[in-house]
């Protein structure tokens, strides 16, 4: 049985965690400063990469991935909520993620790039 939260969240449904391993998942200040209203501490889950800060991983997965399952699914961050969508940064485009193994399920729709993009700005300009 589909539990509520699963309910409308095709990675939830199909059980799949795919994306939380090896991940190089950005964070805004927004989602480090969330994750720390739960008491998780920056230091625990953050990593930095370039002078962009990203979700760390431990044991080549995600820091909040537990028995393949997010352990902070409702308060994720950013990227990880509008993934699968993608954006290729030198071609200037976003895609489904190809490598989702279920990226068939999804729409590619103008609010979603539209947000994506906000939060590429947001990181960019956190960068600097």
């Amino acid at each position: 049985m589909v539990s509520t939260e699963e309910k409308g969240s095709v990675c939830l449904e199909h059980g799949c965690s795919l994306c939380c391993l090896d991940t190089r998942m950005p964070l805004t200040k927004h989602d480090i400063g969330r994750l720390r209203d739960l008491g998780y501490k920056p230091k625990d889950f953050v990593t930095l990469v370039g002078g962009e800060k990203r979700l760390r991983n431990v044991k080549g997965k995600c820091f909040f991935l537990k028995d393949g399952r997010c352990k902070i699914y409702r308060n994720r961050p950013e990227g990880c909520r509008i993934y699968p969508l993608i954006y290729y940064t030198e071609s200037k485009k976003a895609e489904i993620d190809p490598d989702c193994p279920h990226n068939q399920l999804f729409q590619l729709k103008d609010e979603d790039i539209k947000e994506l993009k906000r939060i590429i700005r947001t990181i960019e300009k956190e960068k600097s």
